[in-house]
């Protein structure tokens, strides 16, 4: 998988999981497992140099 695939992939995966974290309640435990992915995601997207501003709709 090239570099720019891999990226694609992360921001797949980072909007979806938004759209999850958006259809569930913010102090059940599915969503809190859900926060510690889109950290991890917002990590790995900020240091590959990927700016959030319009992707990150959750904003924690």
């Amino acid at each position: 998988m090239t570099e720019k695939e891999m990226m694609q992939k992360n921001v797949e995966e980072f909007e979806r999981l938004q759209d999850y974290m958006i259809s569930c309640e913010k102090d059940s435990e599915v969503y809190k497992k859900m926060k510690r992915r889109y950290t991890a995601l917002k990590v790995i997207l900020t240091a590959s140099g990927i700016n959030l501003t319009e992707l990150d709709i959750i904003k924690e």
